[in-house]
C-alpha cells in the first residue's frame, strides 16, 4: 500500500498536492462543488429578484431585498463553506493513506460533528477578525463624529477648515498603519491555527483541542505555509481573472453607459464562476491537509505507527503489576480450611507440665 508517508519539502508537498488533485479530481471537485452549486443558486435567485423588481417598477425597495437576502444568505454560505472544507479535508485523508472515499461519505463522515467545527471556525475567525473590526468601527465613528461636525463632508469643507482636515488626514495614516499591522497579525494567526480544522476532522477534536493541536504541529513550519498559502493564493487568482476577464469588461463598458450588463450576460457570468470554484476550492484545503500529515510525521513518527497499524502490529502490553499479599481476613472458605498446626502449636507442648510427684 503506497502512502508517500515521509517528510516532504514544500516542493514536494506541492507536487503530492497536484498529484493527488489530478488522480481524483472528481472527488475534490464534487466535495467543492455542494459549496458552488449552493453559491450559484442563490445569485441567480438574486439576478432573478432584482429584475422582476425592475420589470415591476419597484426598484425603490431592491436595497431593502438586498439587505434581507444578505442577511439569510451569508449564515447560510457559511455553514456550506464550512462542510465542505471539512469534507475535503476527510476525503484527502483518506487518499492520502490510500483508503477508499467519496462526496457522500465524506460529507456523512464530518456532519454529526459539523457544529464543532463551525464552532471552531467562528472561534479563530473572531481572533483574527476582531481587532479589525475594532479599528474600523472607531475610524468610521470619528468620520461620522469630528469630520461631520467640522463641515469636511460638505462640499468645498475641506478647504475651508485646513485644522481639521489636518487633524482627518493624521487620523486616517493611522488607521492605515493600524490596518497594516492588523493584516501581518491576521497572517500569523492564520498559519498559527491553519491546521486546526484538518487536526478536528481526522483526530476527532474538540474546537480549543484543535486549536492547540495546530500551534504545536504548525510550529517550526509556519513559513513553509505561508509560503503554500502564497502559491495557491496566485494560482486561484491567475484562474479567477482569466475566467472573469470578459465579464469584468462588460461590466465596466456598461456602467460607463449608466446602465447595467445584460442578464444572460450575468447568469452566464454565475455559471462559469460555478466551474471555477469547484475547481480552485480544494486546492488550499488539500495542501493543508498534507502539511498536517507532514509535521505529524516529523514530529510524531505516523509513518511509522501507520504503517505498523497496517500491518496489524500492535504494542505490547504493558506487565501486570505484581500481585502483593492480601491484608484483608481471609474469606469463609479459606477460615474453614484445616491448617496444619506447627511443632511448638501441637497440643502435648501447649499442654501445662505436670506437678512433681512425691511417693
Amino acid at each position: 500500500m503506497e502512502t508517500n508517508l515521509r517528510p516532504m519539502s514544500l516542493g514536494e508537498i506541492l507536487d503530492r498536492t497536484a498529484q493527488l488533485y489530478r488522480s481524483n479530481f472528481v472527488l475534490f471537485a464534487g466535495i467543492a462543488s455542494v459549496y458552488a452549486g449552493l453559491l450559484l443558486v442563490l445569485n441567480l435567485g438574486q439576478l432573478g429578484m432584482g429584475a422582476a423588481m425592475q420589470s415591476l417598477h419597484m426598484t425603490a425597495q431592491l436595497p431593502w431585498v438586498f439587505l434581507g437576502s444578505v442577511i439569510i444568505i451569508v449564515p447560510l454560505m457559511l455553514v456550506c463553506a464550512g462542510a465542505s472544507i471539512a469534507a475535503n479535508n476527510r476525503a484527502v485523508a483518506w487518499v492520502n493513506l490510500s483508503q477508499p472515499a467519496s462526496i457522500a461519505s465524506a460529507y456523512r463522515s464530518i456532519l454529526p460533528r459539523l457544529g464543532r467545527i463551525l464552532w471552531l471556525m467562528t472561534i479563530i475567525a473572531f481572533i483574527i477578525y476582531t481587532p479589525f473590526v475594532v479599528i474600523a468601527v472607531a475610524y468610521a465613528l470619528f468620520i461620522f463624529i469630528y469630520a461631520k461636525s467640522h463641515g469636511l463632508l460638505a462640499a468645498g469643507g475641506m478647504n475651508n477648515h485646513p485644522d481639521a482636515l489636518a487633524m482627518f488626514l493624521g487620523v486616517t495614516f493611522v488607521f492605515f498603519l493600524l490596518a497594516l499591522g492588523w493584516l501581518v497579525y491576521a497572517i500569523l494567526m492564520g498559519l498559527r491555527y491553519s491546521l486546526a480544522i484538518p487536526a478536528c476532522v481526522v483526530e476527532d477534536l474538540k474546537a480549543r483541542q484543535a486549536i492547540r493541536r495546530s500551534i504545536e504541529l504548525s510550529m517550526g513550519s509556519r513559513g513553509r505555509i505561508f509560503l503554500l498559502g502564497l502559491l495557491i493564493a496566485a494560482i486561484q487568482i491567475a484562474l479567477i481573472g482569466l475566467t472573469q476577464f470578459l465579464f469584468f469588461v462588460a461590466i465596466f463598458m456598461a456602467a460607463k453607459r449608466g446602465a447595467q450588463p445584460p442578464l444572460w450576460i450575468q447568469i452566464t457570468q454565475q455559471i462559469v464562476a460555478f466551474f471555477t470554484n469547484s475547481f480552485i476550492g480544494p486546492m488550499y484545503a488539500t495542501g493543508l491537509t498534507l502539511f498536517y500529515y507532514d509535521q505529524r510525521i516529523r514530529k510524531e513518527g505516523f509513518d511509522i505507527e501507520w504503517m505498523m497499524e497496517a500491518a496489524g502490529m500492535t504494542a505490547l502490553p504493558a506487565p501486570a503489576p505484581a500481585i502483593e499479599a492480601p491484608t484483608e481476613p481471609l474469606t469463609e472458605t479459606a477460615q474453614a480450611e484445616p491448617e496444619v498446626p506447627t511443632a511448638p502449636e501441637r497440643e502435648t507442648d501447649l499442654a501445662p507440665p505436670p506437678e512433681d510427684f512425691h511417693g
